[in-house]
């Protein structure tokens, strides 16, 4: 029982023709999905089958592979005339067009529909997505009362088991999803003669590319934008960028001098065009004098889950896990090393965090940080876990410093840092020796860390435990050990 599209494919021609057509003929020029891809997709496998428990005691009709949903479309012809109550994974075929939704129940006047998805809102491509899965539905003679999206309710805060009516928000769209629905047959007409073409469908790049989600042909469509360019001006709208491209205006350097920029952004063209770094001595020195010693540079790592696993947390809350610390106690001293990492034991890792966190930041002296908002945040939330301790941490809070201001402020700005201020292109701007400090390290990002920390809490970690924890050490020491060099060369200017 062939299919010419499918919910998913539908998508893709909503998003950009030119993607549904490399789909179905060019697939080896797709991106390798991520770690951190696969993760996603795993995580919204598992908030599906959790939100059958809404509707417990249904007929799961989920193919054997994914490919094989003859079985389940024929099944589901079978459980729809025999009025089954609840049907997981339902799969309807209708003109070619192939649509499974998650969840079925019974109603008065036929059935309601459920559609799951591991967000934290209502998004609009998802009015979209159900409005195709309600025309194949409806078409195939199923008489449907209301169609919802379940997502995930971020205001749920665990204690206990999951309370799975808490965790979960239902929302009808039935109302939204009319004037996509209208639109529906005409959109599969022209999808069905884009597959059937022959050619590559003639498509510049432009915000679809990223927007709802990173296409996953970037690679290919974007093969021709060098790794630098005008889409990496600093807080340029995506149409701006867009213009300047379309104009033929590829590299920075090529910007004219009348197309209208903020001063910031004026500074990275003229730093590219002249290879050259700007430095306001003056701020920068003022911004030196207001840091006390005894200097505490410190860095987080957090992990969030879509289903909370500890009490006093909620869904993809950033729980913090690990900290790295260089202490001096001075100006230039040779820094002292401190570390913590949680263990992957059951135990909530915010417990001995705080503890040792509060031990080791002492009584006195600055706390340095490099975006003050993140450590900030995270402080807060242990703040209100811990009520004993919220005077402590709300001491540590008032100490902190943001090390990010030279860079976001511009005070400090070079052409290699490539209008970026993060700390991974400060540092080797600052500090050429340790130009390859991240890439040498098995564990290079934040995204990477809390990914794999988060795994090895929740058991499915594949890897070798205790060389993943040397791995989260050795990046998460980088990160203060990066704020130590990148201070010291400002005290040179």
């Amino acid at each position: 029982m062939a299919h010419e599209l499918s919910k998913s494919t539908f998508m893709r021609g909503v998003k950009c023709e030119k993607n549904l057509y490399l789909n179905k003929h060019l697939k080896e020029l797709r991106d390798d999905l991520s770690v951190q891809q696969e993760a996603v997709f795993t995580q919204g496998s598992n908030v599906g089958e959790l939100a059958q428990q809404l509707f417990p005691g249904g007929i799961d009709l989920t193919p054997e592979t994914f490919y094989d949903f003859g079985k389940s479309i024929f099944k589901t012809k079978q459980a729809i005339a025999k009025g089954e109550p609840v049907i997981y994974e339902a799969a309807f075929l209708h003109n070619g067009v192939l649509a499974a939704m998650d969840i079925m129940v019974k109603s008065e006047n036929g059935y309601k529909a459920y559609e799951v998805k591991s967000s934290t809102e209502v998004k609009d491509v998802f009015i979209q997505d159900v409005a195709l899965q309600t025309y194949v539905i409806q078409n195939c003679g199923i008489q449907l009362e209301d169609v919802s999206v379940i997502h995930i309710n971020n205001q749920y805060v665990k204690n206990g088991p999951i309370d799975i009516n808490e965790l979960f928000t239902i929302v009808s769209i039935w109302d939204e999803i009319q004037n996509p629905l209208a639109a529906v047959p005409n959109q599969i007409v022209r999808f069905k003669q884009v597959l059937k073409s022959g050619e590559v469908p003639e498509v510049n790049i432009g915000a679809q590319c990223s927007n709802p989600y990173t296409c996953d042909f970037m690679g290919h469509c974007w093969k021709d934008v060098p790794e630098y360019s005008v889409f990496n001006l600093s807080r340029l709208k995506m149409e701006k960028r867009l213009e300047l491209f379309e104009n033929g205006i590829v590299q920075v350097e090529e910007v004219p001098d009348d197309f209208k920029l903020s001063d910031n952004q004026r500074l990275q063209v003229e730093a590219e065009k002249n290879k050259t770094e700007y430095i306001d001595k003056d701020q920068i020195k003022q911004f030196l004098n207001e840091i006390n010693y005894p200097l505490y540079h410190l860095d987080f790592e957090t992990m969030g889950h879509a289903v909370p696993i500890f009490d006093g947390s909620s869904p993809y809350q950033q729980l913090v896990f690990q900290y790295s610390l260089h202490v001096q106690k001075s100006p230039n001293a040779e820094p002292h090393h401190f570390e913590f990492l949680a263990e992957t034991n059951g135990e909530d890792p915010r417990i001995k965090f705080v503890d040792q966190l509060i031990k080791d930041l002492g009584d006195e002296g600055d706390v340095l940080v490099y975006n003050i908002a993140f450590e900030r945040d995270k402080l807060n939330d242990l703040a209100n876990l811990f009520p004993s301790k919220a005077e402590k941490i709300y001491f540590i809070i008032n100490r902190l410093k943001d090390l990010m201001i030279p860079f976001q402020k511009k005070w400090y700005y070079s052409y290699k840092m490539r209008g970026s201020y993060s700390i991974k292109k400060v540092l080797p701007a600052l500090v050429p020796e340790f130009d390859d400090g991240y890439s040498s390290l098995t564990i290079s990002d934040g995204g990477t860390a809390s990914l794999v920390y988060a795994q090895m809490t929740d058991g499915t970690y594949e890897g070798n435990y205790e060389e993943a924890r040397k791995d989260l050490l050795a990046y998460c020491e980088l990160d203060t050990l990066a704020m130590v060099k990148i201070l010291e060369r400002l005290f040179m200017v």
